[in-house]
Formats: C-alpha cells, structure tokens, sequence
C-alpha cells in the first residue's frame, strides 16, 4: 500500500493511495480535501447578511425565510451531488475496470466495463479555456469493429489530478493489462 499526495488542476492537495492485491488486480483510491467548515461558514453568513440587508430594506419575513431555506437546500444538493470525497478505479486483469465515485453524503456511484470491452487505458489531453489538461481514460471497443474506439470513458473526473499522478496510475495499469499477454 502506498500513498502519495499531489496536486489537482487547481493546485489543492489530494492522496494518491494505490494498493497491488495481486499481480492482477490493482486499486486505486484518489481523495480529495473534506468539505472544510471555514467556506460552508463564510457562504452561510454572505447570504445571511444579505439577506438581512434586503430585510432591513424592506421589513419582510419572507426574505430571511427564503435565504434559510435557500441556503439550507443548496448545502444538501452540494454534499449529495457535487462533493465528491473519493474516486476508485480498481482494475482486475481477468474481469475488467470498476470505476467509483463517493460522494460526501455517502452516496456511492459504481460502473464496471469488462475486460473484452476495453481497448486500452490512456492518457488524453484536452484543451480548456487557456491550459492543457490531461486526464485517464478508458477507450472501449466498438462492438462491430474491434479495432475502432466507440467510447472514451474518462476517470478521476472529480479529482482532475494532474500529469505527474495520472502517469504512475497509467504505468501501474498497463502493467495490469500487458500482464502475460
């Protein structure tokens, strides 16, 4: 079991913890900062205040009942929808890819691509707004023609660690899939 931390996209630190179970099975566990008190806090009191602002402008009740509600509900899409705490890519020679994102409420989403699916696992570049990003990604097969990509599945997407993690994740898995083939 190793664990290693790098940077995202944005520069914020995340954990790399990879574990070899066997010589074919890998996983790998990307977790990203918890949910930190100070931001939920300042987003908390800047609609309260302006709230209070609007109340004090226009003496009605409404307006603070609104900005409770209002902030209350966004907390909860955020935690259940937005905030991801940890990414898992487990990646099993015989059977295929599990790919799973844990969000911070708990919630878990799950998909696996089978071994026979999958073409390769590489690293792709795209181009947004005024840098280069690179992420993994899984090319899976076009059912009529094996030797053309139907779909580009890309991984960590929450996490969007870059080259220098993205690279040992790619070398690990390669050495996965290249095993006595």
């Amino acid at each position: 079991m190793a664990v290693n931390q790098f940077t995202d996209i944005n520069g914020k630190t995340i954990t790399l913890d990879s574990q070899s179970h066997t010589d074919f099975c890998r996983e790998f566990t990307i977790s990203n900062p918890k949910l930190s008190l100070r931001s939920i806090l300042m987003y908390t009191c800047t609609v309260w205040l302006f709230a209070y602002a609007v109340f004090f402008i226009t003496d009605n009740t409404v307006v603070l009942s609104s900005a409770i509600i209002v902030t209350l509900v966004s907390m909860m899409i955020c935690i259940h929808f937005v905030k991801v705490d940890h990414e898992t890519l487990l990646i099993i020679r015989s059977l295929g890819v599990q790919v799973s994102s844990s969000f911070a409420s708990g919630r878990e989403c799950t998909s696996f691509i089978e071994m026979s699916k999958i073409k390769d696992i590489v690293i792709n570049e795209a181009v947004h707004m005024h840098r280069v990003i690179y992420y993994l990604c899984i090319l899976v097969k076009d059912p009529s023609d094996p030797e053309m990509v139907s779909s580009v599945v890309p991984l960590f997407q929450s996490s969007k660690p870059r080259l220098n993690c993205l690279v040992q994740v790619y070398k690990a898995c390669q050495e996965v899939l290249l095993q006595n083939s």
